[in-house]
């Protein structure tokens, strides 16, 4: 220890001895979490890394299902992948599916939500029946609709008094399935916004209707407002999980592409060529490009959100 006037300065040995001191304590708490860690990381690398690079691999090949030895072929399973018009009528169909799922749950759910956050009486039940659906499993879910639309036994066609041939005719089947999956997940996009309507403080309303703002200039200069990043959350979250679609509309054409092939997505044309063709390694070329334009969906939302904010300051 030396002494300047009444300051008392630290003495070089025990300030390196006291920084020497915190970087052993980072690394024993580094190694320590990482532990915690491990377990995690190893299932990852199993489950997600590693059938990634097995999948670009195989897609390099012509691998069969029969597990018969795989030649490399380059890139043509890409090449005829491109110019395959049943993959790209597969894409359409997921498309289709997107643009009329997205816009619908996400206004469906925005409004369940407020419905459930301004009722009065049994709050819970409301709530409970908005969310209820999404915790059914696709295969039930799928079959209890599928029931619903059929055109002799079905609920549907007997209490609205038509004849529609929903399963059957290419021009309603598509909605069928598209009814269905609002039915089944807006549960889960409603439950975002039942959240984020309960963090908006309570201040700004009331000082809107001190101001004379009514009902419905609450909502437009407030509420939607506050909800802006809750409902880019939703719309990204809702386009990523439309383009999967497989589930309800497998279970819902009892494993068929549905009639005409209009309902075939795009992971059902994977899951055919890889399992009905046997043709492992176009199948993966398929999944690869598909997982490519997942990616790019998912970095323009980024990209998007990154400059809204830099636009907003």
């Amino acid at each position: 220890m030396t002494t300047a006037g009444t300051e008392t300065v630290l003495a070089p040995p025990r300030a390196k001895t006291a920084a020497l001191s915190a970087t052993v304590r980072r690394k024993q708490g580094f190694q320590h979490g990482g532990w915690f860690v491990a377990p995690f990381l190893a299932l990852f690398v199993l489950f997600v890394v590693w059938p990634l690079v097995r999948g670009v691999y195989l897609s390099f090949t012509d691998a069969n299902i029969a597990g018969d030895s795989a030649n490399f072929v380059g890139l043509d399973n890409y090449r005829e992948a491109l110019q395959d018009p049943q993959m790209w009528d597969a894409l359409s169909h997921s498309a289709y599916f997107t643009l009329l799922v997205v816009p619908c749950i996400t206004v469906l759910a925005f409004l369940l939500a407020m419905l459930a956050h301004h009722i009065e009486h049994a709050k819970w039940l409301w709530r409970l029946c908005f969310f209820a659906p999404f915790l059914l499993p696709s295969t039930v879910a799928g079959n209890l609709w599928q029931w619903l639309f059929n055109p002799g036994t079905g609920m549907i066609n007997h209490v609205f008094g038509i004849e529609t041939p929903w399963l059957t005719d290419k021009s309603y089947a598509m909605f069928a399935i598209v009814i269905t999956t609002l039915w089944w997940t807006v549960g889960f996009s409603f439950l975002l916004y039942l959240a984020a309507l309960q963090g908006i403080p309570a201040h700004l309303y009331e000082a809107a209707k001190l101001d004379g703002a009514n009902a419905w200039h609450r909502m437009i200069h407030i509420t939607m407002p506050m909800l802006r990043n809750i409902t880019g959350l939703v719309i990204a979250l809702q386009i990523l999980a439309s383009l999967q679609v497989f589930d309800q509309a497998v279970v819902m054409m009892d494993f068929s592409p549905g009639p005409e092939e209009s309902t075939r997505t795009f992971v059902q044309f994977t899951l055919e060529e890889g399992f009905t063709s046997y043709r492992v390694g176009y199948a993966s070329a398929i999944s690869i490009i598909f997982f490519v334009i997942i990616a790019a969906v998912a970095l323009a939302r980024m990209w998007l959100l990154r400059n809204r904010e830099e636009g907003g300051r």
